[in-house]
């Protein structure tokens, strides 16, 4: 029997782990939805003092936000506490990271938006890491020189990963802010962070009203390739979740897959009769990993009896 190349060969490893399926975002000016948020059951809860934060709001929202990241990020057991801060070439942005750095307050994850090369990324790595802060950094791609610049953005050194902002990106574009007209932005953006290794997460969808349309974005941005998607209000959460939560018929196969690579020990093998080689046998277990993640956020998110 002809042997394959050793299993994990020229495959490269996109992480998949806690934080990355379900986000939820929050205002950063209604401190009030902080611990509800927390308690969504969402992966990561992504306070914003961005977009959402109007200009005359963004010093108290600073405040509100970084005193309850740095009263709950890093618990074990709990969701990820992400705060994205204003544009870092910004004034607004430069006092958020000056705020962390000085009152040593950093959330888990700091998302970084209106990214359009390394430079925005390695800036606030740079301010990251002087404080000694274990903070993670996130790219937010949303305008058309985002993605052109995309090479150069996801090898910045210290990026954990990138998401995708259709809205903005729409706005930028002069383009509808529909599935079709944001299937080349986001497949880029996939491809990309799986070129470099990391994970990317899916754009809101913002249709608060349409359970459907919610569903079949979730379903095709796992169809691309995103592993999570943020959303816009916590009665998103469920459907995300079951969006990126692989069917019965997946699991089954990819176990097939993985009992029968581990038959074969390296070489080439069938499951189903179908060819099992590297590439199938880390689709497996992408889709096992997805497996267990799902269950524990499905979980999570299931109302109990009372």
């Amino acid at each position: 029997m002809q042997k394959s190349l050793p299993l994990n060969s020229q495959v490269p490893h996109v992480p998949v782990g806690p934080g990355n399926m379900t986000w939820l975002v929050t205002p950063g000016s209604t401190s009030a939805r902080f611990g509800t948020a927390l308690g969504s059951g969402a992966h990561v809860v992504l306070l914003d003092l961005e977009d959402s934060v109007p200009a005359d709001a963004k010093a108290d929202a600073r405040d509100a936000v970084l005193g309850f990241a740095g009263a709950h990020a890093g618990r074990a057991g709990g969701p990820l506490l992400g705060v994205r801060i204003n544009a870092a070439h910004s004034a607004e942005g430069l006092r958020d990271i000056v705020s962390m750095a000085d009152l040593n307050l950093w959330p888990d994850l700091v998302v970084v938006p209106k990214v359009e090369s390394g430079g925005d990324i390695a800036a606030v790595v740079r301010a990251v890491r002087r404080a000694g802060s274990a903070a993670k950094v996130w790219a937010l791609i949303e305008s058309p020189q985002g993605v052109l610049d995309l090479p150069g953005i996801v090898r910045t050194p210290g990026l954990a990963g990138v998401l995708f902002g259709a809205a903005d990106y729409a706005a930028a574009a002069g383009c509808q802010l529909t599935s079709r007209a944001m299937w080349y932005p986001r497949s880029q953006l996939v491809t990309a962070a799986a070129g470099a290794g990391l994970p990317a997460v899916d754009s809101p969808y913002f249709f608060l009203d349409n359970p459907d349309g919610l569903r079949r974005d979730a379903l095709e941005a796992v169809e691309l390739g995103f592993v999570g998607k943020v959303a816009v209000h916590p009665r998103q959460l469920n459907t995300i979740a079951q969006a990126f939560t692989p069917s019965p018929h997946e699991v089954a196969e990819a176990r097939a897959v993985l009992a029968a690579a581990e038959r074969a020990d390296g070489a080439i093998t069938t499951a189903g009769g179908a060819m099992v080689g590297p590439p199938l046998i880390e689709a497996a277990r992408t889709i096992a990993r997805r497996a267990r993640l799902s269950h524990n956020v499905t979980t999570s998110l299931t109302p109990k009896a009372s």
